[in-house]
């Protein structure tokens, strides 16, 4: 019913009795479950015992910004956690967010100003997630930062992809404050590449920081995809966020009052679902091509791996039905050109492909859909002209052993 974040503070009391479930193992394996290698048994101990001045700073020694992970990261920590094996793992993830919070809270997060520059310069391009820790670490060690973001807030998909209802934005806008007080500085509204060439670019800085993100969505050429009421996720959830704060008062892309359809049954498609559960929509559906997964763990995905089980979000316990083993064949309009519907038909998974299972065809209603397919690599922008740097075959830039691109 509104856009506040779902879910409530827990106790603390309750968080040390989870928190002292972790068995400190000998081989810590949700390490390896973690790609940022977090100290998870060490700040599990931590606050535990309740020092969280020392836990904040062991998980910030490996984390920048827990306050996003804490909220928005699939947890691979917790499905291979060695209590797991047998039991609910520990529920790490939340720990993590209610470390960060609890010296929020306290104030024990300062900034860390760097005790001499370097004399070096560095923009990074882009202010996701990615480009906004590599710019605290490097303005951490003395150097001057500049972020370039194009859109008119900093925060990439922090911002303008994840829901209110998952993470707030005064969360990025608290960390943004302190970076500001370390001496990190933003550029929003800045397209790189079009308001600044990549040669003027390197004529101003010592080096280039490439954080732009794979933001090419991927589509679906299927008869009817020209008509109105078709949008991608991205095209849609950025006003949802403007909607919540207030910025517009009824968004370009509405559904109140519609039936709405989303392809896709990822992170995407739940924050188009919780969204559109938001403005009031008369029916939610979300497809997927892939049959439903089971509850349990599959056999040929065993502990420590992540395993593809059936996970319910916030946004699937408010509202929706979820229809698996489908594909839409094409958009189907009305005698004005209106999208009315869609048509189906069951697949399953053969040999490494999907077969369409013949005589399944059906048509179910939709004034709205919202592609939420995933995204195949960054944009091939005139930046990436400019800079001269290579690709690979799958799009993405293409970089060394020491990430750096094939342009010096």
């Amino acid at each position: 019913k509104d856009w506040r974040e779902v879910y409530e503070p827990q106790s603390f009391e309750h968080l040390q009795k989870q928190a002292g479930r972790c068995m400190d193992c000998g081989i810590p394996f949700c390490h390896s479950g973690c790609p940022l290698g977090n100290l998870i048994p060490e700040w599990n101990d931590l606050m535990w015992r309740g020092d969280k001045n020392e836990a904040i700073d062991r998980l910030h020694a490996t984390n920048n910004f827990p306050e996003f992970t804490g909220r928005l990261c699939p947890a691979p920590c917790e499905t291979a956690c060695v209590v797991g094996i047998n039991v609910d793992p520990v529920t790490i993830k939340q720990v993590e967010l209610r470390t960060i919070e609890e010296a929020f809270g306290a104030n024990i997060v300062k900034p860390q100003i760097p005790d001499r520059l370097s004399g070096k310069t560095i923009a990074v391009i882009g202010s996701g997630p990615a480009g906004l820790a590599a710019a605290q670490q490097l303005t951490r060690a003395g150097h001057t930062v500049a972020v370039y973001e194009r859109a008119e807030k900093i925060g990439g998909l922090l911002r303008y992809g994840i829901p209110e209802f998952k993470m707030e934005k005064n969360i990025i806008d608290r960390r943004l404050a302190q970076m500001e007080q370390e001496g990190t500085r933003f550029r929003p509204n800045v397209n790189v590449g079009t308001d600044i060439t990549g040669s003027q670019l390197r004529s101003k800085y010592d080096a280039i920081l490439l954080a732009v993100g794979a933001t090419q969505w991927r589509d679906l050429p299927v008869p009817g995809r020209e008509l109105k009421g078709i949008y991608q996720a991205m095209e849609f959830l950025p006003w949802g966020n403007k909607q919540a704060l207030g910025e517009v008062e009824v968004p370009p892309i509405n559904v109140a009052g519609k039936h709405v359809v989303i392809l896709g049954g990822g992170d995407t498609g739940a924050d188009c679902l919780g969204t559109s559960v938001r403005q009031g929509a008369a029916s939610v559906t979300q497809l997927e091509i892939m049959p439903q997964p089971t509850e349990e763990r599959p056999a040929n995905q065993p502990w420590p791996t992540y395993p593809m089980v059936y996970r319910v979000s916030s946004a699937h316990e408010e509202s929706g039905e979820r229809i698996y083993s489908v594909s839409t064949q094409e958009f189907i309009k009305d005698e004005n050109g209106n999208l009315t519907g869609l048509k189906l038909v069951e697949t399953k998974f053969n040999n490494g492909k999907f077969e369409q299972v013949t005589g399944s065809e059906k048509v179910i209603p939709a004034d709205l859909v919202f592609l939420a397919l995933g995204f195949t690599g960054p944009e091939k922008s005139d930046l990436l002209k400019q800079l001269e740097v290579e690709l690979d075959e799958k799009g993405n830039i293409k970089r060394n052993e020491n990430y750096a691109t094939s342009s010096e």
